[in-house]
């Protein structure tokens, strides 16, 4: 896979699934890839994320890229990889943890908010960024960033995101967004998480559309 192919897998809007055990993992996860999900992170601050990953990527086709989140070592991308997962998502770019990733052949998207951090998170091999958190950053940010960051990078705003707000990230320059409590909450059942998801994809759908 290519650097370029490998960012636009990582372009799009990412499912976090931070609080999801594995009662309801695969009902959950079955409701996002039916509303046409292909990217789904299981934050490791999860109940057992590593069983719910496993019993994930063994449920849902291929076309549909699972992996963590919240991963903070480079021993945490091996477990990872060892239960199936093909994505680490970091809160921090710790270099050492990209590094690793890649050396697993997973996709790696790592969270910044300097330019800094960006492009030695882009030096070790990061395929995307996670601009977290997107509150704080906010689109003005993003658009500064887009002007000298390479222009097939996915540049990913992460917290705070809903149906409402994707707009003004996406006119900034955005490829995509990690999705959290707007659309899924631990305990939440199969058929919110579907309406919940529905409502993200149309305004996606619409947005992208428009531009």
């Amino acid at each position: 896979m290519t650097e370029s192919q490998a960012s636009n897998r990582l372009k799009g809007m990412i499912a976090i699934l931070r609080g999801l055990g594995p009662q309801e993992c695969l009902g959950v996860t079955q409701a996002l890839y039916d509303e046409g999900f292909r990217l789904i992170e299981i934050p490791l601050n999860s109940p057992e994320p590593l069983k719910s990953i496993e019993m994930v990527r063994k449920s849902l086709p291929a076309d549909c890229l699972i992996g963590a989140g919240t991963v903070l070592t480079p021993k945490a991308a091996e477990q990872v990889k060892a239960a199936g997962g093909e994505l680490i998502v970091m809160p921090h770019g710790d270099t050492a943890v990209i590094r690793r990733a890649k050396e697993l052949g997973m996709l790696c998207a790592p969270g910044v908010a300097t330019p800094t951090e960006a492009f030695a998170a882009l030096d070790a091999g990061a395929d995307a960024l996670k601009l977290f958190p997107a509150e704080q950053l906010g689109p003005k940010v993003l658009k500064a960033w887009r002007a000298v960051l390479p222009r097939e990078l996915g540049l990913l705003p992460v917290g705070g995101i809903t149906p409402d707000n994707m707009d003004i990230f996406l006119q900034a320059g955005a490829s995509g967004f990690g999705l959290g409590s707007a659309l899924y909450k631990p305990g939440q059942s199969a058929d919110d998480t579907r309406v919940n998801a529905r409502k993200f994809q149309q305004a996606w759908k619409q947005l992208t559309q428009a531009l």
